[in-house]
């Protein structure tokens, strides 16, 4: 391929970054230019609720000049994003609409797990990441709203959990404590850092991990001070790293920006993002910090370069997403032999309907997630498991998903059990094609269900195919199966409603000798 340029840009909650690529099959993707302006959008959003007339101003500005940089690099391609700055912000809507005609950049803003995972790309495939979770590992992702932790563990994500324990967020929060005594407002800070981040610990931490992956601003500088004698500029031992932010927290905050080389030789939110380092190291307890030269416009352009295919990565994504499930299944007790058997015969149905669904590989994997999840309602109650398993899906996190990709697997197991609603009903949560995913994925998932209802696993060798309009299920069963061919005639006027194909269940039975 061509030497490609491509500009990513984003909005922060304390600034907005552009970041200028070159992109080609000799070099990889290569940084060529990075700017980043200082505009306190977060300060608004989170003190106030919505972005003030001249943040909005100082903004557009901004991404004026971007636009000009953009051009003068003849750039083919780029992309603008926006995190919880823009999502939490009451004039959301207005804001947009100013950056649009003022700027023409089309501003996409995206939920915490989309923003996350975006930084989750801009390390996949790296050799040394690859190599970090090959143990046990935790990746932190610290921002100016929150922290994102996804743990590792033998080179599978386990879990990733969002904390609103952001730098910016806190100032926000706690700004009355700098009117006090240093001592006093460190004292709050690490009282309510430290009580968020055990909560963590209690419900979702195992045990200490060997690595901590730490990406976020300050964080850089930060290892390359302490590391400033030693020549290695992106790992540092946990226990130098925690001793050395303690010192630093011991200095006026413009020594502190000056022995760091930072601009802002006030900067407000140094402080808390010290102890958010703190408390995390210390929470984690590992042996070592790795600093990756990498943030969320790395991130954007990663994923412009893995979905265009320009550049090949070796890193499985889907099997990130299918292990952070059966994880999640896990924690609420629902994972079985029924689960596995369930993916397995729904993967069947789906296959053997490939001309008939007009479905995507992608469709494939979400239907293994809601087959995953599918009974983990019943953690919580079981006689309302269906609405139980959609909350629960909805307040989880599986990094790699879209928000509007786990509504659809979250009703998707809703309509596994209840009847499905007219698109009517659903239409301020779903779009047209969205809805008619949750009804054919969900239309499988019930007859899928209905031949293990019994949940004791009587078939084997099942055989699905397509004939003419009929779906033909043959299995071989071990035993008895009336419950299923009941449950199986019941389940099926749902599914010819949605594919106008008939579901047939032949049986081949097995006797033992």
């Amino acid at each position: 391929m061509a030497v490609e340029m491509f500009a990513s840009i984003y909005i922060g909650s304390y600034e907005v970054s552009l970041k200028i690529f070159e992109i080609s099959q000799k070099k990889g993707m290569r940084e060529v230019e990075h700017i980043r302006s200082r505009i306190d959008l977060g300060k608004d959003t989170f003190e106030n609720g919505s972005i003030s007339y001249g943040s909005v101003e100082k903004l557009c500005d901004t991404l004026s000049e971007f636009s000009g940089i953009i051009k003068t690099y003849r750039v083919e391609h780029y992309e603008v994003y926006a995190g919880a700055v823009l999502r939490e912000a009451e004039n959301e809507i207005f804001v947009l609409d100013q950056i649009g005609l003022r700027t023409g950049f089309d501003v996409k803003v995206i939920s915490n797990s989309e923003h996350r995972f975006l930084s989750y790309r801009s390390l996949a495939g790296r050799e040394k990441f690859e190599k970090m979770i090959q143990g046990s590992a935790a990746m932190l992702d610290v921002g100016g709203a929150g922290i994102q932790i996804t743990l590792f563990q033998a080179g599978k994500l386990i879990t990733t959990r969002h904390i609103e324990v952001g730098s910016m967020r806190l100032r926000s929060l706690l700004e009355e404590g700098i009117s006090y005594s240093r001592e006093h407002y460190l004292e709050q800070l690490e009282e309510f850092i430290s009580k968020r981040l055990e909560e963590f610990k209690i419900f979702f931490l195992g045990g200490n991990v060997d690595s901590l992956i730490l990406m976020s601003d300050y964080c850089q500088e930060l290892v390359k001070y302490i590391n400033k004698d030693e020549g290695k500029q992106h790992l540092v031992k946990t226990e130098r790293f925690m001793k050395f932010i303690d010192k630093l927290l011991k200095k006026p905050v413009e020594v502190i920006s000056k022995d760091l080389n930072l601009s802002n030789e006030k900067d407000p939110l140094i402080i808390p993002s010290l102890l958010i380092f703190k408390e995390l190291a210390e929470i984690m307890e590992s042996k070592e910090v790795w600093v990756p030269e990498t943030n969320v416009n790395d991130g954007i352009a990663s994923a412009y370069v893995q979905d265009k295919r320009l550049l090949k990565i070796s890193h499985d994504f889907d099997a990130d997403i299918i292990s952070a499930a059966k994880n999640l299944s896990r924690h609420f007790n629902s994972y079985s032999k029924h689960v596995e058997a369930l993916v397995i015969i729904s993967d069947k149905i789906f296959d053997a309907m490939k001309k008939v669904h007009g479905l995507t590989r992608r469709h494939r994997l979400l239907l293994e997630v809601a087959c995953l999840l599918h009974d983990c309602g019943k953690y919580i109650s079981l006689s309302n498991a269906p609405t139980c398993a959609y909350n629960i899906i909805m307040s989880s996190e599986i990094l790699g998903l879209s928000h509007l990709e786990r509504e659809m697997i979250a009703l998707t197991v809703l309509y596994n059990t209840l009847p499905l609603e007219n698109y009517e009903e659903l239409s301020d949560q779903l779009d047209k094609e969205s809805y008619l995913v949750v009804a054919k994925l969900s239309a499988i998932l019930r007859v899928a269900n209905a031949l293990d209802q019994s949940h004791k696993q009587k078939f084997k060798n099942i055989r699905v195919s397509t004939k003419e309009r009929e779906l033909v299920i043959t299995v071989e069963a071990f035993e008895n199966i009336a419950l299923e061919q009941t449950l199986f005639e019941n389940k099926t006027s749902y599914f010819e409603n949605v594919f106008s194909m008939k579901p047939v269940l032949r049986e081949k039975r097995i006797y033992e000798l």
